[in-house]
């Protein structure tokens, strides 16, 4: 029966056969797999190894997560400031701690998810596709086909994006490319202008030779492989959070989705106190407990079937329980938490500490507690300024009477955990919340680079304008663009004539010819990229006759009759409308 919880005894040996089958997820650094590079040439970035002492670590935690354990005191029982002092078993979820009490706390959680996952109305979000449900395979693998092109699309859109921009950008999408196939077949010129305002526009370009890829093989024919390695490896553009949406929403299979959301989530879930964004220790240890916890959600809905692996199950959880915890992230477990919404409080250690600190209650896992420094956790960092940390949170709430202090069955109560916690007094929640948003560290953000480039609008006397192509690879790869040259040397500190003389000597060069007339400078266009302040100086040119000067031999560059249709990105559009003006 569906639900029906299975015997503690045959349970953790069934599971650790399931993750000894699975294959463990790739230990590179999560990102976006399309980030922009900048426009000028860089030295290549080395790429991150592993030490052996964080490889040991991860194996170590990898063993934890297979040979479960019940719940007991020194696994449960928060670490708190100033010294945190706790084992690496202090990290596995307490999501997956072998007891009754958190496979109700799974459901519960797939439950909330259900009941919030239509508030947003986004409409890349549907049924899961039951192969069951098909009696002709052939309209299964049509099905499946368009359902993981429309889950692939979604991903790469939702990356670095807001939700709300996504919407339109998607169903304009999907209206002019239905399938795999209609993309596959399109013009590149309009798969960039279909993506004009989404930004990162490299994304774009994979997203379409990928398509081409997928479409052209043999062995896909249009349809997206269903296992996450096999996407990851095939798929350009995929990396192993996309590979993972896709193979859990589309096909049903668990594989870890771990997104920058899930990251924050899991940090607080695991009490994982380190860089979410650079340590490789920390990021490897959420990825390994998002895969252990996937396969456990698997195995939920698979009563009755101790032997099978998670890898060989296909169902609808994998993918709810994946955008239930992204869900989370983006909407409760936000950078400045609502922990009284939040339905997996129960499980969450940071959540747990703060309650802690506030109830003066001290951990019980202490430096005198532990028996050899070699079984520390050896991944969290040190709380820099938690000295002050009780000092920061407010009081503890007078006692009531009947009052109950906070026990370890609360974190595994017999009963369902309910889908949204009780309401909790004000005072408690801002001091957990103080705690939480600790979690993770905060990285220091880079310096914007300040850059400053000449903008040159070449006009004929038939009022075609000249554009160059961007190279195929970096910051706006493969849009159009009027003749641009950066100012290299101290940007900053251009003069108005300084920049006229090297738009003159540009633009000539350009052309190759002396006979130019220099209009004039109309404006500055200032734009933000993720990592650039770019100044972009607006100069128009104008040329007698309507040779084609500067194209020669070139399909890179070509005189345009009609600006407003090229796929440009929206800071040189703000520059063609300074030109328009001026015309």
């Amino acid at each position: 029966m569906r639900g029906q919880t299975r015997t503690a005894a045959r349970r953790p040996a069934a599971r650790a056969r399931i993750r000894a089958r699975s294959s463990s997820s790739s230990s590179s650094s999560p990102s976006a797999s399309d980030s922009e590079s900048v426009s000028l040439a860089r030295p290549a970035k080395r790429r991150k190894t592993a030490s052996s002492s964080s490889t040991s670590k991860l194996d170590a935690y990898r063993a934890l997560l297979l040979h479960q354990q019940k719940p007991t005191a020194d696994l449960t029982t928060p670490s708190l400031p100033p010294t945190r002092c706790h084992t690496l078993a202090y990290h596995v979820p307490l999501l997956l701690l072998v007891d009754g009490g958190p496979r109700a706390a799974r459901a519960a959680f797939l439950s909330w998810f259900d009941s919030v996952s239509s508030a947003r109305a986004m409409p890349w979000r549907k049924p899961w596709i039951d192969p069951s449900s098909f009696a002709s395979p052939s309209e299964l693998r049509s099905a499946l086909e368009k359902r993981a092109y429309e889950v692939w699309i979604s991903e790469i859109m939702l990356q670095q994006t807001r939700v709300a921009v996504v919407v339109d950008y998607w169903k304009r999408w999907m209206s002019k490319w239905p399938t795999i196939h209609d993309l596959a077949a399109a013009d590149t010129d309009d798969v960039l202008a279909a993506w004009r305002g989404l930004g990162y526009y490299s994304r774009a370009t994979r997203i379409h030779t990928a398509a081409q890829l997928a479409v052209a093989d043999p062995s896909m024919q249009g349809l997206l492989p269903s296992s996450a390695a096999d996407l990851a490896e095939k798929i350009p553009g995929v990396g192993r959070y996309t590979a993972g949406a896709i193979s859990c929403i589309a096909f049903g299979r668990p594989a870890p989705m771990v997104d920058g959301n899930v990251l924050r989530v899991l940090s607080r879930q695991l009490g994982l106190y380190g860089n979410i964004k650079t340590d490789k220790a920390v990021i490897d240890l959420i990825w390994a407990a998002a895969e252990a916890l996937v396969n456990a959600v698997a195995l939920d809905g698979e009563d009755g079937d101790e032997e099978r692996a998670a890898a060989d199950t296909r169902s609808d959880r994998p993918g709810r329980w994946g955008q239930a915890l992204m869900e989370l992230g983006s909407t409760v477990c936000a950078p400045r938490p609502d922990c009284g919404a939040c339905p997996i409080t129960s499980t969450c250690r940071a959540y747990s500490e703060g309650l802690a600190l506030l109830s003066k209650e001290k951990s019980q896992v202490s430096e005198n507690g532990i028996a050899d420094m070699e079984d520390l956790c050896g991944v969290c960092q040190s709380f820099d300024d938690t000295d002050d940390v009780e000092n920061q949170l407010p009081p503890p709430p007078a006692a009531t009477k009947g009052g109950k202090q906070a026990t370890l069955s609360a974190f595994f109560a017999k009963a369902a955990v309910p889908a949204k916690p009780s309401a909790k007094p004000k005072v408690d929640i801002e001091g957990i919340v103080r705690h939480a948003r600790r979690f993770p560290i905060k990285a220091v953000k880079k310096a914007v680079r300040e850059e400053e480039t000449l903008v040159c609008a070449v006009v004929r006397a038939d009022g075609r304008y000249l554009i160059r192509k961007r190279p195929a690879k970096g910051l706006l790869a493969g849009l159009w663009e009027f003749p641009s040259s950066p100012l290299l040397e101290n940007p900053k500190e251009s003069k108005k004539a300084e920049r006229k003389k090297l738009a003159k000597e540009f633009v000539e060069g350009v052309l190759n010819k002396d006979e130019v007339e220099y209009v004039g400078e109309l404006g500055s266009v200032p734009w933000l990229f993720s990592h650039i302040r770019l100044t972009m100086h607006v100069h128009l040119f104008k040329i007698k006759g309507t040779e084609d000067a500067g194209v020669e031999g070139t399909t890179e560059a070509r005189w345009s009759d009609s600006v407003d249709t090229e796929s440009m990105g929206t800071g040189m559009r703000k520059c063609w409308e300074l030109v328009k003006e001026a015309t």
